[in-house]
């Protein structure tokens, strides 16, 4: 739909009104011109015969639209904060964070509805954001099977599991 607001002025506006409430010019030809729908037009309409001196169709915005509430930014920076041991440990091989995860928890914990790309969006100003990294070849892999059918995979890797432990654990799988 148009913002008529950008494209015609006042004045031009309540020329087609008047003209319209004279029936000299249709509806549906005011419509055309200012491009809105019939349920706009009226309401132009019976806004101008309130108070024709004081008609306008200039549109100011009350409050800015794409803010957060400062509550709900401060919110945000406390729980990275709290995650930022985790995301910037370096013996946790971290490779990717779930920003998500704090988005459901601003939304659980203190009923605050922010997206994720918001919560990302503050991680990268804070330094607390984790670059994806292009992952390499992957590896090669030999296959060493006894009979047909039989496919064994063995993966092994060295990390830091978890922030509360204080050193490296050995995860070893087989498939």
């Amino acid at each position: 739909m148009i913002q008529i607001h950008k494209k015609f002025t006042d004045s031009q506006v309540k020329e087609l009104v008047e003209r319209y409430l004279r029936k000299e010019i249709e509806r549906k030809y005011i419509q055309e011109a200012l491009g809105i729908g019939k349920t706009r037009f009226f309401a132009l309409v019976k806004e101008y015969r309130i108070d024709q001196n004081r008609f306008s169709i200039q549109y100011t915005r009350n409050i800015t639209s794409r803010r957060i509430p400062h509550y709900v930014e401060d919110t945000i920076m406390r729980e990275l904060q709290i995650e930022k041991n985790m995301i910037q440990d370096k013996d946790m091989l971290l490779r990717h964070y779930n920003y998500s995860y704090i988005k459901d928890l601003l939304e659980t914990k203190y009923c605050q509805k922010v997206s994720s790309p918001t919560v990302i969006d503050r991680a990268k100003k804070n330094d607390f954001y984790v670059k994806k990294k292009r992952r390499k070849d992957p590896h090669d892999s030999e296959v060493l099977t006894n009979y047909i059918g039989e496919i064994i995979q063995h993966d092994s890797s060295y990390h830091l599991w978890s922030s509360s432990v204080k050193e490296k654990w050995y995860c070893i799988i087989s498939l």
